[in-house]
């Protein structure tokens, strides 16, 4: 696991901006917030999938097994305590509907 990049308020509002845009371009496009605002992660998931990102091009880009993503995931939640709920709500196999989620099958 790489080491922490930055604090977590500041990974939230990097999360916060980054949600902001996605928003502000599918409005552009037309499309019904009604729609889509439940298919987007929100701010701490996005902190989550972000530090997981990292991790895997700390590892050469290798997308990780159930088992590493896991373990990834869990020292996440151990480096960053406030996100543990977001972490296992990853983890779960609640809202699979979310195409974003790294745990549903392409």
């Amino acid at each position: 696991m790489p080491g922490r990049r930055a604090s977590l308020e500041l990974l939230r509002a990097e999360a916060t901006d980054e949600l902001s845009v996605l928003i502000s371009e599918r409005l552009r496009a037309g499309e019904d917030p009604w729609e889509f605002m439940d298919d987007l992660p929100s701010v701490d998931e996005l902190v989550v999938l972000t530090l997981r990102a990292e991790n895997i091009a700390a590892n050469g880009g290798v997308r990780p097994n159930a088992s590493r993503h896991y373990r990834v995931l869990r020292q996440i939640a151990l480096d960053y305590p406030p996100l543990t709920s977001a972490v296992w709500r990853l983890l779960g196999d609640s809202e699979k509907h979310r195409r974003w989620d790294a745990s549903v099958a392409s």
